[in-house]
């Protein structure tokens, strides 16, 4: 019967058995799977202190309100005015649920490092000593790149989106009430989408490498490629209004720039 090994294991014998690596990846899915339970149940006990930063967006005294309204106030003006959005619950269980999910998705943040850490160890022994050293580059290149993405749309593109769509009414006479469902939705729709957007430059790195493209060929097709951003912008985010469009897609326009840059550097 086989034992379990860790993923270093493999770096001592290299005559292991195909059952012999399935162990290992058992062993790497076990440590994984019982390091985010833990911190699954964590997360849920901290509860005031997690869905104070998950529902801060929706305060008027976000720090991006409280930034746009200094700027605005040393150059004579005001562009943000005080709102109030109030959110409601309207399932029996639905609190509970989200709780949960929450709990889980912060979990998954927080232990992040450790699963990728866990993931490469078991894929490393396969790779030569230059594509381990050039894999952890990525690897570490695109995880960086994927928390600014969830830090863009966390402090910037979700709280405009939720004070635009929150406050906007077609008449006075509607009040707006926005269901935690909804506005938890929004919020890890729209952070996945951008954390998986900002891996452009990443992966123009990896193609251009690879000899697939080059940084001509992203600027010939430029515009085809804003065409495609606003599409799929319009496809994938959770609303259909113009101002997020518009306010997701720049972002990723400006991405795709950066992209013909990096193609340009490589080598």
């Amino acid at each position: 019967m086989a034992t379990g090994k860790s993923s270093d294991d493999i770096n001592d014998d290299s005559g292991l058995t195909f059952w012999d690596h399935l162990d290992v990846l058992r062993g790497v899915l076990l440590r994984i799977l019982a390091v985010v339970i833990v911190f699954t149940v964590v997360a849920f006990m901290l509860k005031d202190e997690v869905f104070g930063i998950v529902l801060a967006p929706k305060s008027p005294d976000f720090i991006l309100y409280r930034w746009l309204s200094y700027v605005s106030s040393k150059l004579g003006f005001n562009v943000v005015d005080s709102f109030n959005v109030e959110l409601i619950n309207t399932g029996l269980a639905q609190q509970f649920m989200i709780h949960m999910k929450t709990a889980f998705c912060v979990a998954l943040i927080v232990t992040s490092p450790y699963i990728l850490h866990q993931l490469f160890g078991f894929v490393r022994p396969a790779l030569y000593a230059n594509e381990r050293k050039y894999s952890l580059r990525l690897l570490i290149g695109g995880y960086i790149m994927f928390l600014v993405g969830v830090a863009l749309s966390y402090f910037i593109i979700f709280p405009l989106t939720f004070r635009f769509l929150g406050t906007y009414q077609v008449s006075s006479e509607v009040t707006n009430l926005i269901s935690l469902e909804s506005y938890m939705s929004v919020l890890i729709m729209l952070c996945l989408f951008m954390g998986i957007m900002c891996e452009l430059p990443v992966l123009s790195y990896i193609a251009t490498k690879a000899g697939i493209i080059d940084s001509g060929f992203l600027s010939r097709y430029r515009r085809h490629a804003i065409l495609v951003i606003l599409i799929v912008c319009a496809i994938i985010t959770p609303t259909s209004d113009a101002f997020t469009l518009l306010i997701v897609s720049l972002p990723i326009w400006l991405l795709y720039e950066a992209s013909i840059l990096v193609s340009r550097k490589v080598v």
